[in-house]
């Protein structure tokens, strides 16, 4: 069965800084027109940062749609023409001031699929040194540390509870564990 949508029609409802807002006429599978709304988004990258003492770094920042604080794991949206690991290099950078010689890719994730095309990249880095940040203007965030085994009881009380860092810490387990392809 072919359960592909096609366009009809595109339409640009709110272009901001960075997100985009469409509106689309569709044709269904069954041949009915019908509509979707989305979010436009160039995409982003999270990052895994772990110490040689199996220290993960982490992130306390206010996140404003939601209302509240929250622990997560380092991460920020692509620049135009700016590579995977570019972007997460410069982000580990930018806002921890952690820096990594040993860079493996853990997978890609769609966390909105039902009104966003974000794509979040994982990244493990390894072999840190730490220097001096550079946030981005209007950017505050509190850099932690914190044992992986603490991190991972965190996410199930639900003091860790943003999909990305979940997604990027059940990889980053998955990983040292052996049971990712490529895993070392």
């Amino acid at each position: 069965m072919d359960l592909t949508e096609k366009t009809i029609d595109s339409q640009l409802v709110f272009e901001g800084g960075f997100l985009k807002v469409r509106r689309d006429r569709i044709q269904l599978p069954d041949g009915s027109e019908g509509w979707r709304e989305y979010i436009r988004h160039p995409g982003a990258v999270a990052v895994l940062a772990l110490t040689d003492d199996r220290q993960l770094v982490m992130e306390r920042q206010y996140r404003y749609p939601a209302g509240r604080e929250f622990l997560e794991i380092p991460a920020g949206k692509l620049d135009p023409d700016e590579t995977r690991e570019a972007c997460a290099q410069r982000e580990l950078w930018e806002e921890t001031g952690y820096s990594a010689s040993e860079w493996t890719f853990l997978g890609t994730a769609h966390p909105c699929i039902g009104y966003a095309d974000e794509q979040i990249h994982y990244f493990l880095a390894r072999g840190l040194t730490q220097s001096a940040r550079q946030l981005d203007h209007g950017e505050f965030l509190e850099v932690v540390t914190l044992p992986l085994a603490e991190v991972i009881a965190r996410t199930l009380n639900g003091a860790i509870c943003d999909s990305k860092s979940l997604v990027g810490l059940y990889w980053l387990q998955a990983h040292l564990e052996g049971r990712m392809p490529g895993a070392v």
